[in-house]
């Protein structure tokens, strides 16, 4: 199993609840062959330049161990959720 680090930055509009649904089905899709070793919810913050019209976003950091057809199920996952305008998988 590798060390991995997730950054996605959620939609500043959407209400907590649906942030709280996005965290948990990363920690469900790595929790099938891997852990999560840390989540660490950074908040809204500015972003670096405008994205889809949003110039703010909510970070979440998530360090996990898995196998390595995790990461491609989490960046699948991810892809497809219309509240996440941004993420990034790097090995760790």
């Amino acid at each position: 199993m590798r060390n991995y680090e997730l950054v996605f930055v959620v939609k500043p509009n959407t209400d907590e609840e649906a942030r709280e649904a996005v965290l948990n089905k990363v920690k469900e899709v790595v929790a099938t062959e891997g852990e999560v070793v840390k989540v660490d919810v950074w908040g809204t913050k500015k972003l670096a330049y405008p994205i889809a019209k949003f110039t703010e976003g909510h970070y979440v950091l998530v360090n996990f161990k898995a196998g390595v057809e995790v990461p491609k199920e989490v960046d699948r996952n991810l892809k497809i959720n219309e509240n996440v305008i941004r993420h990034m998988i790097v090995v760790a």
